[in-house]
């Protein structure tokens, strides 16, 4: 079994879903007392997010970089990045080391095409919903079509994102208004729905929506297992 090694943190939350995800993955495929290896490298994500306001995503990947080496230094034989947002920096953290980085987008990107969706919802922080680097790639990649929420919506999922879910506060008033937004997305052409924020997961769960749900916590750390065991 290969050694996993997750750049955590951000937030520490989710990282706990994906450090409970790998395990119950490598379970099933192994029974018994098996349990995944794992090394983990959990930032201050307080200075990953003054980065992030500040724009500042030369010194974010600087940070992550230096995590990633510490985790091929402790052994990890390929890493995950345990946020959507902070793969805008994933060229910087592939860069500083000799092991492969497992992308999030790539991940979801397979999930979606086995699923046959050709067109799809995102939900993120504002600057995955926004920026290109993980929307150009889901449709340079795999020909996916993304499309995301207006404006305002996407100020208010940002804002529940960071001021709730990141704080590990779920709101029953946030929960409904993903759920409208969801279906909204669906009405406007989306066949499936990306939660494309790792705290997301935490808020809404495919049994709230009728639309498909993606939940880019449980995909990543599906193709992570897949990797660690050389499986097919």
């Amino acid at each position: 079994m290969k050694t996993i090694g997750v750049i955590g943190g951000m937030s520490w939350e989710s990282t706990t879903t994906y450090y409970r995800y790998l395990n119950e993955v490598v379970k099933q495929a192994k029974g018994g007392l098996h349990s995944a290896k794992v090394v983990i490298n959990s930032v201050d994500f307080a200075e990953i997010e003054q980065l992030q306001r500040q724009g500042d995503w030369q010194h974010s990947g600087e940070l992550l970089a230096g995590a990633a080496r510490s985790l091929q230094s402790a052994g990890a034989d390929f890493l995950l990045i345990a946020t959507n947002t902070m793969h805008k920096v994933a060229s910087q953290v592939e860069q500083a080391v000799d092991i492969p980085l497992l992308h999030i987008a790539d991940a979801t990107g397979e999930a979606l095409v086995n699923q046959g969706i050709t067109t799809v919802g995102l939900l993120g922080t504002a600057f995955t919903m926004e920026q290109a680097f993980y929307k150009q790639r889901l449709t340079d990649k795999f020909g996916i079509q993304v499309i995301v929420p207006n404006g305002v919506q996407r100020r208010l999922v940002h804002d529940v994102i960071y001021q709730e879910l990141c704080l590990g506060q779920v709101n029953s008033r946030s929960k409904d208004d993903f759920c409208t937004i969801i279906e909204e997305l669906a009405s406007n052409g989306a066949e499936g729905v990306i939660l494309g924020c790792t705290e997301i997961g935490l808020l809404i769960s495919q049994t709230d929506v009728a639309v498909p749900l993606f939940d880019t916590v449980a995909i990543h750390a599906q193709a992570a297992v897949k990797e660690a065991l050389n499986l097919e």
